[in-house]
C-alpha cells in the first residue's frame, strides 16, 4: 500500500525531510576516494519517517515511524540498507491503511474534547549497543532489539522482564565494567525513574528520584562512579493540554539543577546543583577530577521543542558548554568552550563515556529557523583549539560518529563518518574523514542510491 500524499505542506516532510517508503538493499557502492581498509562494522543513522501524516500543517517531527539507514563497510567495499522499525502501530496503522496515533501536537485536540489518544512507539531517536546487541530507542517506550546486517526488528525487549518504565533515548554504557545506565521520565508520577541494567542484561538497580514535576529530559551523562541527571524548565503544562495545546512548554519556575547520583544509589544519595536558566539536549561526557564532576554538554538558553515565537533563533542552539561541580564544597563553576559556532550532536570515541576525553565531535547549526548542519567541529579539550570540516554550498549534514581504526592507537587514530545531504538535489553521501587531518577532504564519499532523509541519531557498531 503507498502511504505517500501528492504533496508535502509541512517544512518537516518536504525537501531534505522527505519521507520515503522503499525498504533496499544495495550493494558494491560507488565511491569517490577510497574507502580505508582498515575501517570495517557499520555505521547506522536512524530518524522519523512517517508512514501516514495526520495532519500534513501540524505534523511534529518527533512523530514520525522509526527507519534506519546503514552502511556496511568490509575489505573496501560499502552495501547501503534501510528498513522501518516494525512497530505494533506500525502494523496496526498500515492495515487500517490510514493513522490511528495522532502524535504530539494533535494530542491535546483530543484531550479537549475528552478522548484519550493512543501513543505509538516508534522506536525512532537513538541506538546503543550493549554487549553486543543493537537496540532502537524512543523515550516514550520499550526499546527494540534490531539484528545485523539486516537491519531487521527482533522485537521489544525488557531485559527478560525487569525493565518497568520507559527507556531514555541516551542511555550510557561503561565500557569498563559492561555496565548501562538509562532512566525513564514520565509526565504524571513518578516523574523519573533510574535504572543499572548489568552486563548480563538485566535491570538489577532501579530507583525512584524525586524532581518536583513532569519535565522532558532528553539525556543524562556518567562517570566512574555517578549518573548525572539536568533537571531543566522544559515542564509538561497539562493545562494548555486540556486547551487543545502543546503539552510542553518553558517555565523558568522550575529551576535549573544538575543532580548527581552515586551508580548504586538512590534518592536519598543524590545531590543536586543549581546552575544559570539552561537548557541542553544532548551531553558530550562527563568525568571525574578529584572532588569535582566535569560535565560537557550543548547548552542553549532555551529548549526548542515548546513554541518560541518572538525568540532569536540563537536562544534555542546550544554552543559546547562545560560545568564543573564540586562534591564536597559543592561550589558550581560554568564555563562556554566554543563561542564562535553553534553546534549539537556531540559525540567521543564511545569507549571513553564516563571517563576523560579530548576530543569532541559535533554538528555545526548553520544559524538559520530549520536546524540543518552545514558543518562538523573537533573540539580539543587539552589545548582548546576548534577545527572545522566544511560540507560544502548546498550540504547538510546530521550526527557523526567516530568510528577508531582496526587496531588504533590513539584516541583520535580513526574516521569521522556521516551522511551529508544536497539541498539542491537531495541525494546523498556517507563521509568517512580522517579524524587526525579533518580539515582535508573526505578520504572516501561513499554515493548512496536512494534518497536518505534528515533524521536524529547515529551509531558506529565495529565489525
Amino acid at each position: 500500500m503507498s502511504a505517500k500524499p501528492q504533496v508535502y505542506t509541512s517544512k518537516y516532510l518536504s525537501g531534505t525531510y522527505e519521507p520515503v517508503f522503499e525498504e533496499v538493499v544495495c550493494e558494491d557502492l560507488e565511491v569517490i576516494g577510497q574507502i580505508p581498509n582498515d575501517l570495517a562494522g557499520h555505521f547506522l543513522r536512524i530518524g522519523p519517517n512517517p508512514y501516514f501524516v495526520p495532519d500534513m500543517e501540524r505534523y511534529h517531527i518527533f512523530d514520525g515511524d522509526g527507519m534506519i539507514h546503514g552502511v556496511q563497510i568490509s575489505d573496501g567495499r560499502a552495501t547501503y540498507r534501510n528498513k522501518f522499525i516494525d512497530s505494533s502501530g506500525l502494523r496496526e496503522e498500515r492495515e487500517k491503511g490510514d493513522w490511528i496515533f495522532p502524535g504530539l501536537n494533535l494530542y491535546g485536540d483530543f484531550i479537549a474534547r475528552g478522548e484519550m489518544p493512543r501513543s505509538k512507539n516508534t522506536g525512532n531517536t537513538a541506538m546503543v549497543v550493549h554487549q553486543g546487541k543493537l537496540f532502537g530507542l524512543m523515550e516514550g517506550g520499550t526499546p527494540y532489539a534490531l539484528s545485523l546486517p539486516t537491519l531487521e526488528t527482533v522485537g521489544e525487549h525488557d531485559f527478560d522482564g525487569t525493565l518497568t518504565h520507559n527507556f531514555t533515548a541516551h542511555p550510557k554504557v561503561d565500557a569498563k565494567t559492561g555496565e548501562m545506565m538509562t532512566f525513564g521520565y514520565s509526565p504524571f508520577p513518578p516523574y523519573l525513574t533510574y535504572s543499572v541494567v548489568d552486563p548480563k542484561g538485566q535491570a538489577v538497580h532501579t530507583r525512584e528520584i524525586t524532581i518536583p514535576k513532569g519535565i522532558m529530559m532528553h539525556d543524562c551523562a556518567i562517570t566512574e562512579h555517578y549518573t548525572i541527571f539536568p533537571d531543566l524548565p522544559l515542564v509538561f503544562d497539562f493545562e494548555k493540554l486540556t486547551e487543545g495545546k502543546s503539552m510542553i512548554g518553558w517555565d523558568p519556575d522550575n529551576g535549573s539543577r544538575i543532580g548527581v547520583v552515586p551508580r548504586f544509589g538512590s534518592d536519598e544519595s543524590i545531590i543536586w546543583f543549581e546552575i544559570e536558566e539552561s537548557f541542553l539536549f544532548h551531553v558530550s561526557n562527563a568525568w571525574e577530577e578529584g572532588d569535582e564532576i566535569v560535565l560537557q554538554a550543548c547548552r542553549s538558553d532555551r529548549g526548542a521543542i515548546e513554541t518560541t515565537e518572538g525568540l532569536d533563533v540563537k536562544d534555542q542552539l546550544g554552543r559546547l558548554h562545560q560545568w564543573r561541580l564540586n562534591l564536597k564544597t559543592r561550589a558550581v563553576t560554568s564555563e562556554l568552550l566554543v563561542a564562535d559556532h553553534h553546534c549539537d550532536f556531540p559525540r567521543l570515541a564511545d569507549e571513553l563515556t564516563g571517563y576523560p576525553n579530548r576530543y569532541i565531535y559535533a554538528a555545526r547549526f548553520r544559524v538559520e529557523e530549520m536546524a540543518t548542519f552545514d558543518a562538523e567541529i573537533k573540539y580539543d579539550n587539552q589545548s582548546g583549539s576548534v577545527q572545522i570540516h566544511e560540507y560544502g554550498p548546498n550540504k547538510e549534514g546530521g550526527e557523526a560518529v567516530f568510528a577508531p581504526r582496526v587496531d588504533a592507537k590513539s584516541e583520535d587514530d580513526g574516521y569521522v563518518i556521516c551522511f551529508v545531504n544536497d539541498a539542491a538535489d537531495r541525494s546523498c553521501e556517507c563521509y568517512i574523514i580522517d579524524a587526525q587531518n579533518f580539515e582535508a577532504p573526505p578520504v572516501a564519499k561513499i554515493k548512496i542510491p536512494t534518497r536518505v532523509p534528515h533524521g536524529f541519531h547515529a551509531a558506529w557498531v565495529p565489525a
